[in-house]
């Protein structure tokens, strides 16, 4: 087993749908670019307001990813 070394990315997603679309729109944004992504966690989630209803969901996630040797 190979010892890897990890960068953490932090990113904000959005979702008017749930907290959970949230996070798959920030991994799968990030995944354009970023190689090698391994784990996520979720840091905060709060949300947006609107007529006393949620109008949009914000989770601000770490994604670790591998470092290339």
């Amino acid at each position: 087993m190979s010892e890897h070394v990890y960068k953490m990315l932090e990113l904000v997603g959005s979702s008017k749908q749930s907290s959970d679309d949230a996070v798959r729109n920030a991994i799968a944004k990030a995944a354009k670019t970023i190689k090698h992504m391994d784990w996520f966690e979720v840091v905060e989630t709060r949300g947006h307001l609107n007529n006393d209803a949620i109008a949009h969901w914000q989770v601000t996630i770490k994604v670790g990813f591998r470092v290339d040797d």
